[in-house]
């Protein structure tokens, strides 16, 4: 373990900004980083930890790092304390209607919005529990930008209540921008930014869980055990070893997902319009067409975009793209419902094709994800279905839902907000019609 010393020199201290920066930094990083001052200490990639810390201007941080190339692990965290985050212009602050607000929302957008001013994010918030939708846009009514997720709907019809209201910037605290009319948007002169990544982990790995849930049939298994029911009838799984894994979308996540079949012991193929020739140059995976990827893979996994449109991902799994399938496969989709056409797969399901589906997504979700609905009956007739299958496990669109993605998500967002409040370049999460 190497050990630094550290003087903070910034007048305002280590307040959200860098914290945040250092945070989704140290997520990163190889080493294990900790932060100690003041008799505190604090997980180098936990935001709200760095906060509790209260190191203001002479305090000196302890910095460790363990594990991985420690010196050069060290000269980053370094590297990043001594930014000044000098600001381009001086701006007023930025107001936020935030949209579909959850106390996990609040948790890391409060903390991060307190300090205002030169070098910090800047903004205000108002956080509304509605989704943004065309009868509650009117709520954003004299605020400069809106945040917004996966489940919030900006056609053109809400862009123009928008815009009417002075609306300049959509801020999305997600990937996905398919809930947008970007071309309504460019028209009405309204900026809209999105998080490019966050946590490919988070994602990757809750896409392994779900399917291997379904697979071992766990969701089933816990259940009968609580009833006091040992019997084993019903729960036989298949091992991952020696089985083929086809990837379709080789991206952040898809790479992340591919590095965890390896690690099961899988042969990895995968499909991609964008092929990445790096990943077959370290023996990570082979790239085929994408019917041979679903003819040889016993696992298949989404992680494409959802473009609409001619070439487009849209029910990119088709009720034709099924028949290439193995007749005992597996299927998950932790992307977007629409990439899966929802009544081929139960028609499939029906005629027995698959050993286990996990969905984290599914088409038409947007009422439901999010919000409790205990007290009242599956009114989605297509979920409905879905659930009645034993081997099918339907989470409600939580694989991104980790402490270091809603880090760097709050995070991000609020970059994108100060760039665009200072005009600074906007980068990769400029989202263009």
């Amino acid at each position: 373990m190497q050990t630094i010393q550290f003087e903070v020199t910034n007048p305002f201290g280590i307040h959200a900004r860098p914290a945040a920066i250092l945070a989704q930094a140290c997520v990163k990083i190889p080493s294990q980083i900790t932060v100690k001052c003041k008799g505190k200490s604090a997980n180098g990639n936990n935001v709200l930890q760095l906060l509790g810390l209260r190191a203001g201007q002479g305090s000196v941080l302890e910095i460790s790092a363990e594990g991985g190339d420690e010196a050069a692990s060290l000269a980053q965290i370094e590297q990043i304390l001594n930014e000044t985050f000098a600001e381009k212009k001086k701006a007023d602050v930025l107001k936020i209607a935030f949209f579909g607000t959850k106390d996990y929302d609040k948790l890391f957008f409060s903390e991060l919005i307190k300090d205002k001013g030169e070098g910090t994010f800047n903004c205000d918030i108002t956080f509304f529990d509605a989704r943004l939708t065309a009868e509650t846009a009117y709520l954003a009514k004299g605020y400069q930008a809106v945040c917004i997720f996966v489940n919030d709907e900006c056609p053109e019809k809400v862009v123009d209540i928008l815009a009417d209201g002075g609306v300049k910037l959509v801020l999305l605290r997600c990937m996905g921008f398919n809930n947008v009319d970007l071309k309504a948007a460019a028209n009405r002169g309204i900026t809209v930014i999105r998080v490019p990544a966050y946590s490919p982990y988070a994602v990757a790995e809750h896409a392994m869980s779900i399917i291997m849930a379904a697979n071992r049939r766990l969701h089933k298994a816990v259940y009968r055990v609580k009833d006091n029911n040992f019997s084993l009838d019903g729960l036989m799984g298949v091992d991952l070893h020696n089985k083929v894994a086809g990837i379709i979308g080789t991206g952040q996540i898809g790479q992340c997902f591919a590095r965890i079949c390896k690690g099961y012991g899988m042969t990895v193929i995968a499909w991609d319009a964008y092929p990445n020739q790096k990943l077959v140059d370290e023996g990570l995976l082979t790239y085929a067409e994408k019917n041979t990827v679903l003819e040889r893979a016993d696992l298949i996994s989404l992680h494409v975009p959802l473009f609409m449109g001619e070439g487009g991902t849209f029910h990119v799994i088709d009720a034709e793209a099924i028949s290439h399938m193995k007749d005992d496969a597996m299927l998950v989709n932790a992307g977007r419902g629409a990439l899966i056409d929802t009544e081929a797969l139960i028609e499939a399901l029906k005629g027995g094709k698959f050993h286990a589906v996990a969905l984290d997504v599914y088409e038409d979700e947007d009422a439901y994800v999010y919000t409790d609905h205990s007290d009242d009956f599956v009114r989605n007739e297509n979920l409905a279905r879905l659930l009645m299958f034993p081997n099918v496990v339907v989470t409600s669109h939580q694989a991104f839902f980790t402490r270091e993605a809603l880090q760097a998500i709050a995070g991000t967002t609020l970059e994108n907000a100060r760039n665009f409040n200072e005009g600074n370049p906007l980068g990769a999460g400029e989202c263009k019609a």
